[in-house]
């Protein structure tokens, strides 16, 4: 579309710029043929018309630069969620010193998986060539999103010539998935009725007496928890931090074969749930890793550290669904870097023989199996079934409707 557009617009501009010279020539022709001041005053006007307009399509729009500044409402380099919108600061900078009427901003946002947002709007430039604009991206979902190459099209005061320009301020950011806070996982209780008998793990780690370091001190810390060299060198209540029992470690398997997915809203779904469990860890200071099932697995190792969280919700940007390889050898080719005794926590819509297989199997591997079944389209008293199976062979499940629905299914309750 765009090379058909050009291609209509090059005759109209050639046949604008011959006009000017046969309108030069004819007042050339004129003056030297007739001469006086009349012949002599429309081929000075003319020849000034020309030199302007040589200037400005030489020195305005097509050496235009600037920069790009993007925020999520009114602070900067804060990281964005699916739902955010980003604000934009375009700044331009026209050199030469022809005044502009105006000068038309195209811009183009692209996704990671091929869509694309336009927008356009209009700039007057002040006398210095200086401009400014501001606009306001629609809600994103996750994903990787960079602006392309802006093009900025003028024309000069007469309307006689369009000048295009262009420039490449770069503008790249990252929107991290839907997640939501999750305040209780009702695996991690051992006391509650409803728990698995694979369940060994209280809800919070217990404190162990070994002073693992110092934190500041928090409202209702106990007296003998203060620590005194510390509060007296700093001059603030700091309190003594114990470590904490060890426990199992955690993996998030997340299903990404296409075939199992109804719509790309259930596989959004999954990813957010497995985002919104991976801060859950985090807040709790769980060892909690991930492993991608597509193709091949891709397996991210437990751990405590905020970084390693980081490079999981940072993977999870990129992913997508795939038609190659099978749910079962991806983790079999991935199961050597699974801690031993770990929670094998699998997040996937599968409700059939295979999902019960591979719960088996992570079984007889010494793993504690669980499935957080993604029940979003699925028939109506599908997922109450498949959670009887699940309990009738001792494994725990989650049924997951919603995103909303997540934190009182997490912790064993209703909506």
């Amino acid at each position: 579309m765009n090379m058909v557009k050009r291609k209509r617009r090059l005759p109209r501009l050639s046949g604008r710029i011959w006009l000017l010279v046969v309108i030069w020539v004819v007042c050339l022709l004129y003056l030297l043929f007739q001469g006086g001041k009349t012949s002599v005053m429309l081929l000075s006007m003319v020849t000034l018309l020309i030199v302007y307009l040589c200037i400005v399509g030489l020195s305005g729009v097509r050496r235009v630069q600037g920069s790009r500044q993007l925020s999520q409402g009114s602070e900067f380099g804060e990281l964005l969620h699916a739902g955010d919108q980003v604000h934009v600061k375009l700044s331009l900078s026209i050199p030469g010193f022809l005044p502009l009427p105006y000068v038309i901003v195209r811009e183009v946002l692209k996704r990671h998986t091929g869509e694309s947002w336009s927008f356009e709007d209009s700039v007057i430039p002040s006398l210095k060539g200086g401009g400014q604009l501001t606009f306001q991206t629609p809600a994103l979902e996750r994903g990787s999103y960079h602006f392309e190459e802006t093009e900025c099209v003028s024309e000069d005061i007469f309307g006689l010539l369009e000048h295009k320009g262009s420039l490449n301020a770069r503008g790249e950011f990252r929107v991290l998935p839907r997640t939501v806070f999750i305040p209780y996982w009702q695996m991690n209780d051992r006391r509650s009725r409803m728990s698995g008998p694979q369940t060994v793990q209280t809800r919070t780690r217990r404190e162990t007496t070994q002073i693992n370091g110092v934190r500041d001190y928090v409202y209702g810390d106990r007296f003998s928890r203060i620590h005194w060299n510390a509060t007296a060198r700093t001059g603030s209540w700091k309190s003594k931090e114990f470590e904490h029992e060890t426990v199992p470690k955690t993996m998030l398997v997340l299903d990404v074969h296409m075939k199992h997915y109804v719509n790309a809203e259930q596989f959004e779904l999954a990813v957010s749930s497995t985002a919104s469990l991976l801060e859950y860890g985090g807040r709790e200071r769980m060892g909690v890793g991930l492993c991608t099932a597509g193709e091949k697995g891709t397996v991210f190792q437990p751990s405590e550290q905020t970084m390693e969280r980081q490079r999981m919700m940072h993977h999870l940007v990129d992913i997508h669904t795939t038609s190659q390889g099978s749910l079962k050898s991806a983790i079999e080719s991935s199961v050597r870097q699974f801690p031993q005794g770990c929670y094998f926590i699998l997040i996937s819509p599968l409700n059939d023989y295979q999902a019960m297989e591979l719960l088996r199997w992570a079984d007889t591997r010494g793993m504690t199996p669980c499935h957080v079944y993604i029940g979003e389209g699925s028939a109506e008293g599908e997922a109450e079934e498949w959670m009887s199976m699940l309990r009738a062979r001792g494994i725990k499940g989650y049924d997951v409707e919603s995103l909303e629905e997540l934190p009182a299914v997490m912790g064993g309750g209703t909506l």
